[in-house]
């Protein structure tokens, strides 16, 4: 824990009270920080008194006049002002334990950390919580806290976690909802293990505890699964009932409670071969982060700004790389923007050879394999690229390849599209 303050912000509440670079914050009205919780609940407040130390060991009480809400300014070593919990689970469909070899560092760090969880969306087990950590959050009204459940049977939950303490931190989510926390779910489908009446139970169980909403994807399965647990996939039949399940539980709760609450992903949608449900189903894209409705919330947004066009545009060709699973509904955006405005573009579905090609979403591409499946092709004058294909914030895929590398490999510019419609829209037409 290091809660020594390494910067101010310029013209911020704290510097203009005189709080100094090099000083370790050690409470805020009164309050011991000992993270960035801490920091970010007691700093809430209008005018805090901070209790400051210097590096030489005096300490002096400073107010900082701020109205409420407003930040601080302080910054710290790290953001947590910690350093992430790892998790001490083994899932038998963790993802990390199924990275290919020789990737950066980064990408083999399990984290489980519940501040995470509340400041960045991250969905965590529940399973390292200290007793004081589970009282804190209650104290605090910690909201949203962020679950990955997959099961309510204590014996299934910990066989799915690999750890005892899984079934044991069942426990926590019932006290979380009496409390009033707050709380998002989210169940790895793994056929054979926590489908059926597992998942029925799961599903009520839930909604009994007091989740406001809850995402059921299919277990993703790499090639790179040797010595791991022997999982079987989501089929078309499995995916298909898994969907008439939950849409059945989740018409009971819209009905009892006025939300469905549960929800399954698109990804469940594309492998059963049916039909995205319509906007309502998804209300307010409370899952979208994952994988429920994003293509859905893609395409209404796309028809939105193509509704606006008058009519042609003067754009180069172009070509969009997507995985194989989102390539028919980006071809068929890319066929209505020709018809309404003449701009031409293909879509290239790239098939997942560094993962395994059982991998069909677009995020888990690579620049290896966007290059060697699209060297030598047409691509027209322009490549569009989903950003989720990049590393958060960046432009190094997963395998380490920069945009900058696909470019000069395939002799093409790269256009980075986020996940929003009318930004695809503004891609094709040349706008970006």
């Amino acid at each position: 824990m290091s809660t020594v303050i390494t910067s101010i912000d310029r013209r911020s509440p704290a510097e203009r009270a005189g709080v100094r670079a090099g000083e370790r914050l050690l409470s805020i009205g009164g309050h011991p920080v000992e993270d960035v919780l801490d920091y970010r609940f007691f700093g809430y407040d209008a005018d805090p008194v901070l209790e400051l130390e210097a590096p030489g060991g005096g300490r002096r009480m400073v107010q900082v006049k701020k109205p409420e809400a407003q930040e601080l300014g302080l910054n710290f070593q790290t953001y947590l002002m910690d350093e992430p919990r790892p998790c001490s689970n083994h899932c038998l469909f963790c993802f990390v334990d199924q990275m290919a070899p020789g990737c950066r560092d980064t990408l083999y760090f399990k984290d489980d950390d519940a501040r995470l969880s509340f400041l960045m969306g991250n969905y965590i087990t529940l399973t390292n919580l200290s007793p004081r950590e589970v009282r804190r959050i209650i104290d605090l009204r910690v909201s949203p806290i962020n679950v990955s459940v997959h099961a309510t049977d204590a014996r299934l939950r910990s066989v799915l976690l690999g750890n005892r303490a899984g079934g044991e931190s069942l426990e926590i989510m019932r006290r979380f909802g009496q409390a009033g926390i707050v709380m998002n779910g989210q169940i790895v489908l793994c056929p054979g293990y926590n489908d059926g009446a597992q998942l029925q139970r799961t599903m009520e169980d839930m909604a009994a505890w007091g989740f406001a909403s809850c995402s059921v994807v299919p277990v993703g399965l790499t090639k790179f699964r040797e010595g791991l647990s022997k999982l079987r996939g989501v089929d078309r039949e499995t995916a298909g009932q898994v969907i008439d399940q939950v849409d059945n539980f989740g018409q009971r709760c819209l009905e009892q409670y006025g939300s469905r609450m549960f929800y399954c992903s698109d990804e469940l949608f594309l492998r059963a071969e049916r039909e995205l449900p319509e906007e309502e189903y998804y209300e307010d894209y409370v899952q979208i982060e994952n994988g429920v409705g994003m293509l859905r919330s893609l395409i209404t947004e796309f028809e939105a700004g193509l509704r606006l066009e008058d009519g042609a545009a003067e754009a180069a060709p172009y070509t969009i790389a997507t995985g194989t699973a989102a390539r028919p509904f980006l071809q068929k955006l890319s066929d209505m923007a020709r018809e309404k405005t003449g701009v031409c573009g293909q879509v290239i579905a790239i098939e997942n050879n560094f993962f395994g090609r059982s991998i069909d979403v677009a995020g888990l591409i690579t620049g290896e394999d966007l290059i060697d499946q699209l060297q030598g092709r047409d691509l027209g004058e322009r490549l569009l690229i989903p950003v989720n294909m990049l590393r958060h914030g960046g432009d190094v895929f997963l395998d380490d390849l920069r945009v900058g590398d696909v470019e000069r490999a395939l002799n093409v510019p790269v256009t980075v599209v986020e996940q929003d419609g009318f930004d695809l829209l503004d891609a094709m037409l040349g706008r970006k």
